[in-house]
């Protein structure tokens, strides 16, 4: 069994693309050496974010994303056991804010970007998050 745990925050400012970046770096390194899997996706002031894995390693991550002073209100979305992963192959899939190629919305990217995942709620938050950002 893995913990599925989904959270979105607000970033105390606007990040640059090297913080992202940095950011990244550091959460494919960690959730490698850990087993944990998932999708960071940041809009307008905001983080929404999937992690899943073993459930003390997820727990152990969570409480260390939570004391990051680069965001703030962590709230959590999602929390359950689940069987199987929905982004098995993805340390930390990642889509910064504005990103748009060839012209594409934050909206369509993200649905492009989750539409592997199986699980429908899941697709549901993450694509209604980029719509509302984009809205903003």
């Amino acid at each position: 069994m893995y913990l599925r745990l989904v959270y979105i925050s607000t970033m105390r400012r606007p990040l640059d693309e090297a913080e992202c970046t940095q950011i990244l770096a550091a959460s494919r390194r960690n959730n490698g050496a850990d087993g944990i899997t998932g999708l960071l996706v940041a809009g307008g002031n905001r983080f929404l974010q999937l992690l899943e894995g073993p459930a003390a390693v997820v727990e152990r991550c969570f409480h260390r994303i939570g004391r990051d002073p680069r965001h703030f209100a962590v709230v959590t979305l999602d929390r359950r056991e689940t069987s199987e992963r929905q982004c098995p192959d993805w340390a930390m899939g990642f889509l910064p804010g504005g990103c748009a190629a060839d012209g594409a919305s934050l909206g369509e990217i993200v649905e492009a970007l989750v539409g592997p995942i199986a699980d429908k709620n899941l697709k549901a938050q993450f694509t209604g998050f980029a719509q509302i950002q984009s809205a903003a």
